[in-house]
């Protein structure tokens, strides 16, 4: 019922503005490369090899820390030292989101902080 007026409202405005419609070149709209977004857990050192693997490939990685960081807090800091280099090397970025995820993107991502300046 509501959007039968709706649709009513619509055709009457639509037929007393005259209606204009713009063709777009289908071209713009091709699939560019596709982005994959990982959810990965990090739960020893040695998973830092593959994490870089996967940003090196172009994954944008959710990475959950949660288990290494209740494990071995030592261990978690080189782990995610290793991981930053390899992110400032190729110019990707990283981020913590509250106590549990890191973010990794590779140089074409950037990860919003907030309004800038």
């Amino acid at each position: 019922m509501v959007f039968e007026r709706f649709r009513k409202k619509q055709k009457a405005e639509g037929e007393e503005s005259g209606e204009e419609f713009l063709e777009l070149d289908s071209s713009a709209f091709d699939r560019q490369k596709e982005v994959n977004v990982r959810i990965e857990t990090l739960e020893d050192y040695s998973d830092t090899g593959r994490i870089q693997g996967l940003v090196r490939d172009g994954s944008v990685v959710f990475l959950k820390i949660k288990k290494l960081r209740m494990q071995d807090i030592s261990e978690l800091k080189r782990a995610v030292e290793k991981l930053r280099k390899t992110c400032a090397a190729m110019n990707g970025d990283i981020v913590g989101v509250d106590e549990d995820f890191l973010i990794l993107t590779p140089n074409f991502a950037r990860v919003y902080r907030g309004k800038v300046g």
